[in-house]
């Protein structure tokens, strides 16, 4: 065993294939995607800001709405979740994308290009509800919601 043997460990199977050759390419180039600029797979780093801008947004209307309701309570924690998944649902629906999303430049459209239906958005604000789904993704930065659905993040500027 050497540094090399360790090293791939460390840096995962990906860098271990790639390493004897294997080229993965980058992500969304398997759905015909652009590499960089509108159009191209919205990285992590984005998707997760979305997420907390969303996340605060629904906490701050569940501390402003429900005064009554102890901040931190099982109450005002499943308040927040609702108002989340509503908040979430209802801007994708009508705009393609959450508040979050929609300042950092995030759009969710279906893999063929076209905007997400009613159902499939339902389906995905749910499954990330879940959080497990969201938590596993492809090569191409799809979580396990989004493949459910045929949807993907995109950036849109």
């Amino acid at each position: 065993m050497d540094r090399k043997d360790i090293g791939s460990w460390l840096q995962g199977p990906r860098a271990a294939l790639e390493q004897q050759g294997m080229d993965f390419g980058y992500p969304g180039q398997r759905l015909g995607m652009p590499q960089t600029g509108p159009g191209s797979v919205a990285r992590m780093g984005r998707r997760l800001s979305a997420l907390v801008i969303d996340w605060l947004t629904s906490n701050l209307i569940v501390t402003a709405i429900f005064s009554g309701v102890a901040y931190g309570s099982v109450q005002s924690s499943v308040l927040a979740l609702s108002v989340f998944l509503c908040q979430v649902t209802v801007f994708t629906i009508l705009i393609g994308a959450s508040f979050g999303q929609q300042i950092l430049g995030v759009g969710i459209r279906a893999v063929d290009g076209k905007k997400l239906g009613t159902i499939p958005t339902v389906l995905r604000t749910l499954l990330l509800g879940l959080a497990i789904p969201a938590l596993i993704w492809d090569r191409d930065g799809r979580g396990l919601h989004d493949k459910i659905t045929k949807s993907i993040a995109v950036r849109t500027r």
